[in-house]
This record gives structure tokens, C-alpha cells and sequence, in this order.
């Protein structure tokens, strides 16, 4: 069996979740199938069982358009490019909006199962309009053109999976849910310390660990606002960059640059590090938080988890089939705007998320046991190995009913 994998973002091109689950899931799957990933980016790897080809966008548009809507219609060029010469393949399997298009031609074209895996879900993120203008319509259309006609979508949590069949008319037997993985050696608990003191972090201080993109949906001004609430001397650090737009990051600007007004001791890492520095900063870390409004599986809480960190979360999405109140951390439960699902009151989310990591940042008993509690949670559920033995039974099953 060959499989086609199609995704935006490929190592050393990772700026998300959906890229580091591509990254690790091609490569659990090679272990024991043909595997050929389609990316962005001027790449061309054979590696045993593992073909990675990359592309790059028409330059007529890249050089040529400069409305908010360029990585649109970039998107189309490529999908379009991705699936002139598909020999081999046996099944088309598709990561995000980005590159559904080219998962619907491919079936069309060559007559192949058509899998795809949303890791979001375009009409639930409504701030996208400011991303991408009216490219948001076009991207909306390319997923949903993608999910009716899917011969399988892969949901990577229930909380997505229900959120899919609000959202498309389409029949539940068609939606599977298989978890997002991760690396159980390389995501453990580390005693360096390196990388915290490159980046001025404290290791002697306790401190609240953010790392994710500035963008709405990670919620990560909803953090900054929460520090308010907190003991003025509370160390913070905050792994944040790649802003979706110029308006979101003079936003954070603006938060930060008040916030350190009444603490010096907040951080800003203004990019995203490597692993083995993140590794460190999930393993010295008395919390970690996950302020997302939105998110359909949330896997850096699975990577804290593994480095043995508390996690204080929302209660959106994936996260609570990921964090166990009580166990492994909090959930911060907060009323959502039907359309944007935005706090609908801000204040009161970033009071309760206040409250909830002040209880851990004075307790490291508690902390303690969540973080162990976390790491048994992870290893039991969350392995690379299952997920792609689950992954290669639905190709087969797909292969065989063609």
C-alpha cells in the first residue's frame, strides 16, 4: 500500500499542531506502508518508505496578487500542482483546508479513496475573516467541497467529531475519531535548563508556561488580560509568535507591554523554539495553560502532559478528553459567543482562569501528583504507534470497499 499525504506544513515548515501531527504520523506510518507527502515548500527526501515532495505556489500569484485573499488562491495553484502526477498512490489522505482540494481531484481524477483529517473547522473560526479577508469564503468553500466528499473524515477528538456533523449534512458513519499522538521518548521530563536561561527565564522562580501562535483562537490575549489577577511577582512566560495578522500582533503588543508595567517578571519568547527547548520549558514549568476558545484537540497539552506539567485548560473542544479535572490539571469552563465563540464575558474568563492557576502556582504537591498523573495518562493513550495502526485499518477498509 502507498498512501498520499497532503498537508501545508512539513518539517522544517511547522508553525502548528497540524503540521507536527503530519510530521510524526508519516513517519509512524512508514514503518509499515508506502507513504508520499505532498507539502509546501522546496523539498524532495526519500527516506526507506518515506517520499516527501514539495511545491511551491504559482508565481503568478505569489508575485502577482497582494489582497488578503493571496493564500487562497496560492492554496488553489498548489492543490492543483499536487495532483498532476500521482503514480502509485492507493489512497489520498488530506490535512487541513489548505490542501483538501487536492484530496477531492485526486479522487476524481484517479479514482482513489479520499480521506481527510480536519484539525479545524473553517465556519467555527470566524475570526479567519480578519486573516484571510475574502479569502475566508474560498478557504470555507475548499473545506467544506472536501468534506462532503470525503470517502472518510478523521475528527481528531469527539468534541470535533460532533462539532463536524453540527456543522456538515453528512452521515455519522463517515466520521472516525483517531487522537492525535505523540513521540512518548522524545516528550519526557528533561533536568536541563539551558534554554530557559538563554531566553531569561528564572529556573530558581516558579513560573505559568503559554507556547502557542498569537492568533484568537489559542486565546493568548485572554492570558495576558488573566494576569492581572495574579501575584504581582508571578513569573510568566509566554512562547508566542507567528501572528495570523498585523492588527492581532500590535493587540498583543499593547497587552504585554502594560501587563509588564505592573510585572517584570513576564517573558516573551516573541518566537517558536525548538523541541528540545520547548521539551525544557514544559519540564520547569509549575503550570502550564491552555487558554484556547477554540481547539479540536489541543496536542501541546499532550506534549506538557508528557514532560510532567499541570495543565490548566478550557473546557473547549478536545481538551477535556486530554486533561482530566482533577487529575491532571483544571478545566476552566467560560460562556462562548454562538459565532465567534468568544468569552461572552471576557473579564469573568480571565478572573476564573486566574483563580485556577494561582491554586496551582501555591500548591507543588498538587502540581506534583497532576504532572505524573499526566505522563500515565499520555503513555496509555496518546502513543504514535495505535494511531497509525488505526489509520492504516481505515485505508484498508476504504482500499478494499472501492
Amino acid at each position: 500500500m502507498r498512501a498520499g499525504l497532503f498537508t501545508r506544513e512539513y518539517p522544517p515548515n511547522v508553525y502548528g499542531g497540524a503540521g507536527v501531527h503530519v510530521e510524526y504520523l508519516s513517519r509512524e506510518l512508514a514503518k509499515k506502508i508506502e507513504v508520499e507527502v505532498h507539502c509546501w515548500g522546496e523539498q524532495h527526501e526519500d527516506s526507506g518508505n518515506l517520499h516527501v515532495r514539495g511545491a511551491l505556489p504559482w508565481r503568478e500569484i505569489t508575485e502577482g496578487t497582494d489582497g488578503k485573499f493571496k493564500t487562497a488562491l496560492e492554496t488553489v495553484s498548489l492543490n492543483l500542482t499536487e495532483v498532476k502526477a500521482l503514480s502509485g498512490v492507493d489512497i489520498v489522505h488530506t490535512h487541513t483546508w489548505y490542501t483538501s482540494l487536492a484530496g477531492f481531484l485526486a479522487k476524481k481524477l484517479y479514482g482513489m479513496p479520499f480521506v481527510l483529517t480536519t484539525h479545524s473547522l473553517e465556519p467555527l473560526r470566524a475570526w479567519k475573516a480578519e486573516q484571510l479577508g475574502s479569502g475566508y469564503a474560498m478557504s470555507s468553500w475548499i473545506e467544506r467541497t472536501g468534506v462532503m466528499d470525503a470517502d472518510a473524515i478523521i475528527a481528531v477528538s469527539n468534541g470535533t467529531k460532533a462539532d463536524i456533523l453540527r456543522v456538515y449534512p453528512i452521515p455519522p458513519e463517515r466520521v472516525h475519531v483517531i487522537y492525535n499522538g505523540i513521540d512518548l521518548d522524545e516528550y519526557r521530563k528533561t533536568d536541563a535548563t539551558s534554554a530557559l536561561k538563554t531566553h531569561g527565564v528564572d529556573p530558581a522562580v516558579p513560573f505559568i508556561l503559554f507556547v502557542g501562535r498569537i492568533t484568537r483562537q489559542k486565546g493568548v490575549t485572554n492570558l495576558v488580560d488573566a494576569l492581572q489577577y495574579l501575584p504581582a511577582d508571578t513569573q510568566v512566560v509566554l512562547c508566542a509568535g507567528t501572528p495570523d495578522t498585523p492588527d492581532i500582533a500590535a493587540e498583543m503588543r499593547r497587552k504585554v507591554d502594560d501587563a509588564m508595567k505592573r510585572n517584570p517578571r513576564i517573558v516573551w519568547i516573541e518566537k517558536m523554539i525548538s523541541k528540545p527547548e520547548v521539551i525544557q520549558l514544559y519540564s520547569h514549568c509549575r503550570v502550564f495553560c491552555c487558554p484556547s476558545v477554540y481547539e479540536p484537540f489541543g496536542i501541546i497539552n499532550v506534549e506538557a502532559m508528557a514532560c510532567r506539567a499541570p495543565v490548566v485548560g478550557t473546557a473547549v473542544g478536545g481538551i477535556p478528553e486530554i486533561v482530566v479535572d482533577g487529575e491532571t490539571g483544571y478545566l476552566v469552563h467560560f460562556e462562548q459567543e454562538p459565532v465567534t465563540g468568544f468569552p461572552v464575558h471576557p473579564d469573568k474568563f480571565a478572573r476564573d482562569l486566574a483563580a485556577k492557576l494561582s491554586d496551582l502556582l501555591k500548591d507543588p504537591e498538587q502540581c506534583k501528583r497532576f504532572g505524573d498523573a499526566g505522563r500515565t495518562r499520555v503513555e496509555e493513550k496518546f502513543g504514535w504507534p495505535a494511531i497509525a495502526d488505526q489509520t492504516i485499518a481505515l485505508y484498508r477498509n476504504l482500499i478494499a470497499n472501492a
